[in-house]
Formats: structure tokens, C-alpha cells, sequence
């Protein structure tokens, strides 16, 4: 057997959303990898934040795992690839531990423990709770036999006293262990935004707070008992269908891309950076709250955030944007979502205040109190579609947006069909200008969608690479020497 077979390895879930598994997750990866482990973080499903907080923790880029975007056999793989030069995985599941789509539960977090042999460790919201913490652990036990309920963590405790009661009643009436309980602690919450956690690359003491994570964790939870949990999961033997376990094919690069990272711009999965190297590009990272200047790039890529937070900043600097929209104008290719759309759009108003932007699209952005899309997308390709349109082609996505992009010409064309979600205008998304392409969905370099090496052929391809190449076009860098998208 390989090392990817009996590599240690759990899933921290919970009973519900906002149960403090992130605390928890982010808390015992620290503490394992204080320890002088090799620490492998995952995240279940669709998410950005809670994979930046798993990554400080850990050192090492956290992987998704989705079983709506991809198939079993693909995310084994992923799994198997990057867990083999760990010594202890940690998957942190979403939502519950049964949440999904599926009636049956096949994209649950439950589905991944099965397909992944991972013992599971339940974070349970212990406020005002005593003896009503039995029944919920049996049914968790009881719901489905393959899930094996191995361990539980007790969150927000008010006290003592409050533990040793659930102790007892969990001791009494079940043979689940609790590996350690956590006591209400403002000053180790991670702060909620409307979509979710606050990034940790906005948060300035984010490697404070993991340290006091890591040491609330170490103290209040059996971390070694922890670790012989993940020691006893079962042998992940291959079934011979898994796909993604060999790396990635990489081409030479010859396309350069730029990336805009940073306070803003931070919604990125490690895994399509990885298929965009791997199709022939150089990432090459851009500040757009700094750098007045933008490299000398064949492509945009801007990925999700939080403009809105930072709009003063990115009206401010002016000189980015004015480059950002003559290059787009020239025929720059650029793959904007959603933050990134918003970027690019004339103007973002949230709470009152209306900032310019780059206005590189024809259309103003207005934020809003409640979700206009969240969730699972499935979209079908138009003729519109600029990467080499395949007309029907279906696409799974994902949207989280709280905004609206209004005051579009009637004739804009959309490169998607929404069959599934909202998108732009609740029927279609992915707005086309020029070698634009903006679209509310997060696309991923799974499931059979190579969006990654897609784009890295339209870049190559691109009329504007090549007036580039023969200096018609030229963007000087604003650094002594150019940062590389990490």
C-alpha cells in the first residue's frame, strides 16, 4: 500500500452551520502542526474563506473537495495526491454533517466520509443545552451506520460546571468520547461577514488569532486523542477509477497572466491556479489597492472578494483602474467573478456611498441587505461564449453575491443560460465586452470543466498577445521586480 492508503486522516463536522467548526478545525490544525506534523487541510464544498484560515494554520494551501462539481472518484483522487506527503489530513466539512442538495445525501458531508474512510469528529453548539445533548448524538449515530460518530467536541460552553454536566450526560447515555470542550471565548472567534468569515487576508493579527486558536485548542481539547482517531481510519484502498491522484501535466509557460491578490481580491481555489500553470501560464500578482501600474500581461484573471469593503481604495487608485480599462479596450482577454465583475463595472454603491470603478463594462453595481444569489448554479453555454462556444454545453457553478449589476444595455450579450440560480438578471450570467468575460459564478477546474486551460488558449490566441509582443502594447511594471501569485 502506498502512503495515501493509510494516511491519518478525520472530518470535523457538525450538526449545524455556525457551530464553530472553522474555530475548531483552524484550532487543531495549528495545534497538529505545532506538534511538528505535515498537516493536509481540506474544505467541503464550495468555499474561499475557511480555506485561507486552514492555510495559515497549516502552512500549506488547503484543497476543496465537492461532490456537486465533481465526481467521487475525482475528488479521491485530489485527495489521495495531496495527502500523501502528509502525516494527518483534516477535512473540514459545511453546513451540517447531513446538509446537501441531494434527498439521499450523496453530496453531503456524510458522502465525503464515506467515500473518503473519514472518522468523524462532531462540533456540537453546546449553549443552553444539558441533558438534550444525548438524543441529538444517538440520532447522529443512529441516522446513518456508515458514518462513524467518533469522537465530539463541545463549543461555547458557559462554564465548569456547564461541561462536567454534558460530559456526564454524553458519558451516561452514549460510548462516544468527548475529546474536549471549549469554552465561550469572544477573543477566539473568527468575525462573520453576510458571506461568512471574514477573509484572513484582511485580518492584520489573523496569525495572532490562529496562535491563540492553536493554544485554546491544545488546552481545552485531547489533541492526542484527537490524532489516534485520525490514526485509525481505515486503509483508503484504490478502487481504480480515481482520477486527478497523478499530478498535474504541466505545459512551458508561455502565456503571462496577471492575478489581482490582495485585500480585495482573494477568492481563489489552489486547484485552478494549479490548472492555469499547468495550461502554460505565468501567474504574475497584482495589488490593486497599491500598483498604479499594471506588468506587461497577456490576461486579467480577477477572482471574488470584497470590493465593496475596499471601494474608497479602489477609487482611489486611479491610475490602475484607467490602465485596467484601456488594456480591456485594446482587447485584453479577462476572466472576471463576481467581486472581479464588480471591479470592472462604472460604479459600486453599498450603504449609501457610490465609488467609481474601473467601468470597463457598461453597467453600475448596487449591494444589497439580503442574498440576490447564493448557491449552487447550473448554467449552458451560448454562442456568446468567448472561449470557443459550445452551445448547450452545461456548467456547474457556484454563486454567493449580495450585489446586482444594473443599467445594462438591452442588447449586451451573455455567454450563459441560467438553468439553475440567479446569476446577473435571474435568467442569464457571464456578461461579454470585447475579450471580457463577467460573470456572477465561480467556476472550477473540475467536473470536466477545464474553464483554466480554456482561458489560457483564448489568451494565447488573443490578437492583443500578439500587438503586445511587438511592443504595440506595453504596461510597465510599477515594481522593481513582479510578485508571483501564491
Amino acid at each position: 500500500m502506498t502512503g495515501a492508503d493509510r494516511i491519518p486522516r478525520l472530518m470535523v463536522s457538525a450538526a449545524h452551520k455556525s457551530s464553530g467548526k472553522t474555530t475548531v478545525a483552524v484550532g487543531l490544525c495549528h495545534a497538529l502542526a505545532a506538534s511538528g506534523l505535515v498537516v493536509q487541510s481540506f474544505k467541503k464544498g464550495p468555499d474561499y474563506i475557511d480555506p485561507m484560515w486552514l492555510t495559515a494554520a497549516t502552512g500549506r494551501r488547503c484543497r476543496n473537495l465537492d461532490p456537486y462539481l465533481s465526481e467521487t472518484a475525482e475528488y479521491r483522487g485530489a485527495f489521495r495526491r495531496y495527502g500523501a506527503a502528509a502525516d494527518v489530513c483534516v477535512v473540514e466539512g459545511n453546513k451540517g454533517l447531513h446538509d446537501g442538495l441531494a434527498l439521499d445525501g450523496s453530496n453531503s458531508n456524510a458522502a465525503v466520509a464515506k467515500a473518503l474512510g473519514l472518522p468523524v469528529v462532531l462540533v456540537i453548539d453546546a449553549r443552553g443545552m444539558t441533558r438534550g445533548v444525548a438524543p441529538l448524538v444517538l440520532g447522529y449515530q443512529a441516522f446513518d451506520r456508515d458514518v462513524r460518530i467518533a469522537g465530539v467536541i463541545l463549543n461555547n460552553l458557559g462554564g465548569s460546571r456547564h461541561e462536567a454536566k454534558l460530559r456526564l450526560v454524553i458519558e451516561h447515555y452514549t460510548d462516544v468520547p468527548v475529546l474536549g470542550g471549549l469554552h465561550c471565548d469572544e477573543r477566539l472567534a473568527i468575525v462573520e461577514r453576510h458571506l461568512g468569515l471574514v477573509p484572513s487576508s484582511e485580518s492584520d493579527a489573523a496569525q495572532q488569532r490562529i496562535a491563540a486558536i492553536g493554544a485554546a485548542v491544545r488546552a481545552q481539547v485531547d489533541v492526542d486523542a484527537v490524532l489516534a482517531i485520525a490514526r485509525s481510519a481505515p486503509a483508503l484502498a484504490g478502487d481504480g477509477d480515481e482520477v486527478g491522484e497523478a499530478p498535474l501535466p504541466r505545459r512551458e509557460p508561455d502565456v503571462r497572466i496577471g492575478v489581482l491578490q490582495d485585500r480585495a481580491f482573494s477568492f481563489y481555489y489552489a486547484d485552478d491556479l494549479d490548472a492555469l500553470r499547468a495550461a502554460g501560464a505565468s501567474l504574475v500578482r497584482v495589488d490593486a489597492l497599491a500598483d498604479t501600474q499594471l506588468p506587461g500581461v497577456d490576461g486579467l484573471y480577477i477572482g471574488g472578494g470584497f470590493p465593496e469593503v475596499h471601494a474608497a481604495e479602489l477609487e482611489a487608485n486611479a491610475g490602475l483602474r484607467a490602465r485596467i480599462r484601456a488594456a480591456t479596450e485594446a482587447g485584453m482577454p479577462v476572466y472576471a467573478e463576481c467581486g472581479g465583475l464588480m471591479y470592472l463595472a462604472r460604479s459600486l454603491t453599498w450603504r449609501g456611498e457610490t465609488h467609481r470603478m474601473v467601468g470597463a463594462i457598461p453597467g453600475d453595481v448596487v449591494m444589497h441587505d439580503r442574498p440576490v444569489g447564493r448557491g449552487y448554479v447550473e448554467l449552458a453555454e451560448t454562442p456568446a461564449f468567448p472561449w470557443g462556444a459550445a452551445p448547450g454545453r452545461r456548467v456547474r457553478a457556484h454563486e454567493f453575491h449580495y450585489s446586482s449589476l444594473e443599467n445594462l444595455p438591452a442588447d449586451a450579450p451573455f455567454a450563459y443560460d441560467v438553468r439553475r440560480g440567479h446569476g446577473i438578471d435571474g435568467r442569464r450570467d457571464g456578461l461579454v465586452v470585447r475579450n471580457v468575460l463577467a460573470s456572477y459564478a465561480h467556476l472550477r477546474s473540475a467536473g470536466g470543466n477545464e474553464w483554466a486551460r480554456r482561458f489560457v488558449d483564448f489568451v494565447r490566441r488573443a490578437d492583443y498577445r500578439l500587438r503586445r509582443a511587438h511592443n504595440v502594447v506595453y504596461l510597465a511594471p510599477s515594481r522593481g521586480r513582479e510578485a508571483m501569485v501564491v
